[in-house]
């Protein structure tokens, strides 16, 4: 059937999503490839070609009808899509309702429409740090580490990530078996990241020096958008070579980013696409604590219509002080992964787009729908 599989991405307009889209669309093996996201830029219809039609479908995962229309006649799921929330500015329950309802609608709809195969994109906030802070260093997909997760978007990324891995091995309703599989990146960089754009305008608002919150031995894993998706790619066509290798399985996302200082990395990021940018200094956890708390108490004082978003939790302070990081080879070993872009070339790809949105770039979103 090589030519003719129907790949669906939920999410595909996002950052993450787009990505995969993109690489999938160039698979010989692949006769169509489906993006059903709730923002439904249908620029993304672009990566079509001579043998790879791309459509898009404008749907919530909250719709189950809307998700049954999409997936009929699909053989692989791509579950992507996510409320992506770190500052509190999303509530729990909507958050869970995107990210874990949705979650279940997507594995309902396989289960009765037959499709064999989902890869489920989870988040390393899933596995960590806990709300004790206690650090992760150059752990893998083994690595037993427990404690009650620290950001809310973790926690709804932890019970999807359970629900997804119950649901491998479920009878279809034509007698045959859902395999499912999991991946999970880690902060991910690269062209369009709202991160970046948000560090990049706070350094140009502070004449070009760039401060930081976390220790500078912090360790943490970047991964460059291009190879988080090519690892998606890869994930999916060997979940359907050999589905009893992949199956029930969770793969960490890697490349050859540095991994050592955080800081470092970012700063080599956006250094590379500004040279007048300047490494500055590190402020106190304390002193970051105590602006949360007076913004907190101003949202409180002031009417609705004068209260200014939020700009950091301490849940998300207590993430970005908290070394954790991972060091594998798995996916590479399972299904013969090796990064599409090199670290200096991921490194060149994001300046380049920096630099040319460096003119057009506002103020970066809060949330997010994604991949």
């Amino acid at each position: 059937m090589d030519g003719a599989w129907v790949y669906l991405v939920t999410g595909g307009c996002g950052f993450v999503g787009e990505r995969i889209v993109e690489l999938l669309s160039r698979q010989d093996y692949i006769k169509e490839v489906r993006v059903f996201d709730s923002v439904a830029r249908e620029e993304v219809e672009k990566f079509s070609t001579a043998a790879t039609r791309v459509t898009v479908t404008r749907g919530d995962v909250g719709e189950p009808g809307a998700l049954l229309a999409a997936l009929r006649g699909v053989h692989v799921v791509l579950h992507t899509a996510a409320l992506l929330d770190y500052r509190d500015t999303v509530p729990f329950g909507a958050m869970r309702a995107v990210n874990v309802g949705g979650t279940e609608n997507v594995l309902r709809a396989c289960c009765v429409l037959s499709i064999p195969h989902l890869l489920y994109t989870s988040s390393i906030a899933a596995v960590g740090p806990n709300t004790s802070c206690e650090p992760l260093l150059r752990g893998n997909e083994d690595t037993q580490y427990s404690g009650e997760v620290e950001l809310p978007y973790g926690k709804t990324k932890a019970m999807a990530e359970k629900m997804v891995l119950e649901a491998n091995g479920k009878k279809l309703s034509n007698g045959g078996t859902l395999r499912t599989c999991i991946l999970r990146p880690n902060t991910i960089y690269g062209e369009k990241a709202t991160f970046l754009q948000e560090l990049y305008l706070l350094a140009r608002a502070r004449d070009g020096v760039l401060n930081y919150l976390e220790p500078e031995d912090t360790e943490r894993n970047l991964t460059y958008v291009g190879n988080v998706a090519w690892m998606h790619v890869l994930a999916a066509r060997q979940l359907q070579l050999q589905p009893d290798l992949l199956a029930g399985q969770v793969y960490y996302c890697y490349d050859d980013t540095p991994s050592t200082k955080a800081v470092l990395v970012r700063y080599q990021l956006l250094s590379s696409a500004d040279p007048s940018l300047r490494l500055g200094s590190h402020i106190p956890y304390w002193k970051m604590w105590l602006m949360i708390q007076l913004h907190r108490l101003i949202r409180v004082i002031l009417p609705p219509s004068w209260r200014p978003q939020p700009f950091l939790s301490v849940a998300l302070l207590n993430t970005i002080v908290t070394s954790f990081s991972f060091q594998t080879d798995k996916a590479s070993r399972h299904f013969g992964y090796k990064p599409l872009f090199t670290w200096q070339e991921s490194r060149l790809r994001t300046a380049r787009w920096l630099k040319a949105a460096a003119g057009s770039l506002g103020p970066p979103q809060l949330h997010e729908k994604k991949n």
